[in-house]
């Protein structure tokens, strides 16, 4: 197609120089009308240009003042830029769950340490910090409060992606758990000081049969958002019809309609009429070969005393070493599912010293239950991060990053623990391995006489493990 804005066909205008005739006017008329036709389109070109500049540059420049993006230096710390807010990088391991939000119920409440997706459900930059620690660093670990009220019931659900490992802090509950095809319904009661496990896609509950609040720890197996749909909600999201033939009530689909679903979440569950809906509860206990898959005595297992404090562990132990026989069922439940956790509780005395170490084989996260510490941890780039603990506090501390924790007032410091292995810890602590290095390697590395290193006094042989 021709295009007169684009072919320039007018005659040539010559000199005027004897013997030569001007062009025609119309001819002239003619090469000055394309003339105009191409400056406009020219000039319509620049003017849109421009104006798409200043727009990209507005919309960047209000963009930027949202993006929290950092300029990496050579030692591997990043730095914010000048018109950003800093977070202290101590915040990579450190939550401090008082603050987030709570989540309320009609029979409970609870608290998150974990990551989330959109930003905007963090309560803060320093909660963000940890939500993407965690998540970066692949930890395989999710830590929540749940509280129960007296009665209250946290309703029967499963977990999508994840393991659910828990510490009972407080209260008496009685536990329901579901496993797969035509597996026995095993339930149990728990204490303070016990601990609790869930397999993925579990369907579970838990019932508080005491007078007081339940409150326990939870740790899930996932460093992702937590994948949970409860018994009601699958339940009212059936078809009616659906629902009528798979459960077979007598009434049919017309008695699943007398089912009404409540206006508030029941996630934990305590209706104010429940005297009248429940006229006898029991609390069954199974067989202990069934219980043990799911639970575990831990304030009455074993303690493994440090110069510095205690140790107790629910853990898998190969061929069941130091384990009774009912730890033994506990023990190989774990190591039988996938991506399960190591549970411990560790009591730091007064002024006492976890000392520094690190672990081979997984991620570690602690809650502080009582007293308060210093917690100190160098990254693989030698960045370190000192920080106070104190009651509530979330720890983390990834794979291979040498750690320590040291109790720093009155009362001991206790921690409930958590490790992202279901098989048996592997951990290598500071005095074995500056005292395992030949002191000759000490010499030359420190730039100190060989002799020197005969000052540190050699750990005592450990018989057995």
């Amino acid at each position: 197609m021709d295009n007169q804005a684009f072919e320039m066909h007018g005659e040539s205008i010559h000199s005027s120089s004897k013997g030569k005739e001007w062009p025609k006017k119309e001819e002239r008329k003619g090469s000055w009308s394309l003339m105009k036709v191409f400056l406009v389109c020219l000039l319509a070109c620049v003017i849109t240009t421009t104006i798409g500049v200043l727009a990209l540059s507005l919309v960047y420049v209000k963009n930027s003042a949202f993006m929290k993006e950092t300029a990496v230096k050579d030692d591997g710390a990043s730095s914010p830029k000048p018109d950003e807010k800093s977070v202290d990088i101590k915040f990579q391991f450190l939550n401090h769950l008082g603050k987030s939000k709570v989540h309320n119920y009609p029979g409970g409440e609870i608290q998150w340490a974990r990551f989330r997706k959109d930003v905007n459900e963090y309560q803060s930059d320093e909660e963000m910090e940890f939500g993407k620690s965690i998540n970066t660093h692949r930890s395989k670990m999710t830590f929540g409060t749940l509280r129960i009220k007296s009665k209250g019931l946290r309703a029967p659900h499963w977990h999508f992606n994840a393991n659910e490992h828990g510490y009972l802090l407080q209260g008496t509950a009685w536990i329901g758990v579901i496993g797969a095809d035509d597996s026995v319904v095993t339930t149990y009661n728990v204490t303070a000081g016990q601990v609790i496990f869930f397999p993925r896609n579990t369907v579970h509950w838990i019932k508080n049969v005491g007078s007081e609040d339940c409150v326990f720890l939870l740790f899930f197996t996932t460093h992702e958002e937590l994948q949970t749909l409860d018994v009601d909600d699958a339940f009212f999201s059936t078809p009616e019809d659906i629902a009528a033939r798979a459960l077979k009530p007598q009434g049919g689909v017309n008695f699943i309609r007398t089912f009404k679903k409540q206006a508030e979440d029941q996630a934990v569950n305590l209706p104010p009429n429940l005297n009248e809906l429940v006229q006898n509860a029991t609390y069954v206990q199974s067989p202990d070969h069934l219980v043990w898959r799911y639970f575990y005595n831990l304030k009455g297992s074993a303690e493994y005393p440090f110069p510095g404090g205690i140790f107790q562990w629910a853990r898998y132990r190969r061929n069941g070493t130091g384990l009774n026989e009912t730890e033994k069922i506990f023990s190989e439940s774990l190591n039988k599912h996938e991506n399960t956790l190591t549970l411990a509780t560790l009591r730091i005395f007064s002024n006492g010293l976890g000392q520094p170490h690190f672990h081979f084989n997984a991620n570690e996260m602690g809650y502080v239950i009582s007293g308060c510490g210093q917690a100190g941890v160098i990254l693989s780039s030698g960045v370190t991060a000192r920080f106070n603990i104190d009651i509530g506090d979330v720890i983390f501390f990834p794979v291979g990053t040498q750690h320590y924790i040291k109790s720093v007032c009155e009362e001991d410091l206790v921690l409930i623990l958590a490790y992202s292995t279901g098989n048996q810890l592997e951990t290598l602590r500071m005095n074995d391995y500056f005292h395992g290095t030949a002191d000759h390697i000490l010499a030359q590395l420190f730039f100190k006489e060989q002799a020197e290193f005969k000052k540190f006094p050699k750990a005592a042989k450990k018989i057995g493990k």
